[in-house]
């Protein structure tokens, strides 16, 4: 990957997003198409449909909740461990204040931005990707999931 910035750091895993996922979104507009294509199968196409569909969201939500649930607290993690190394103090009033989003943007600020962005994080309350938008110096993260 060349240099990590805002408008290349998110990540696919190619067997699942551009092979397994759209083969199911191609089976249920085919079983959709096939509902009133075939109007003598039409309950066998119906329940193809809701089959397919029932894969393609288990797919997508098992995958989703598992990895993103771990991740979160990771970042969480990372942030509490980065936080006291620079403050020399615990996180816990901190990370109260702060929503997810923002604690995960400011992961990719150098130490100075990541002061600067945390102030402006707690007291103008801004987005996390308004942080992302601000960093100059980007800290890649090359191990996300």
């Amino acid at each position: 990957m060349k240099q990590q910035n805002y408008h290349n750091h998110r990540k696919f895993y190619p067997p699942h997003h551009f092979i397994y996922l759209p083969l199911l979104i191609l089976l249920e507009v085919y079983g959709i198409y096939k509902v009133w294509d075939d109007p003598v199968n039409k309950l066998t196409w119906i329940l193809f449909s809701i089959v397919i569909f029932l894969l393609f969201y288990l797919a997508f939500m098992t995958r989703q909740h598992y990895a993103l649930g771990l991740q979160n607290r990771i970042v969480i993690l990372e942030f509490r461990q980065r936080y006291f190394e620079i403050f020399n103090n615990r996180s816990e009033e901190t990370v109260g204040k702060l929503k997810f989003d923002q604690i995960a943007a400011l992961r990719f600020a150098d130490d100075e931005e990541f002061k600067e962005l945390l102030y402006r994080a707690l007291h103008e309350n801004i987005s996390g990707d308004e942080i992302k938008r601000s960093i100059k110096n980007w800290r890649a993260d090359r191990l996300r999931i």
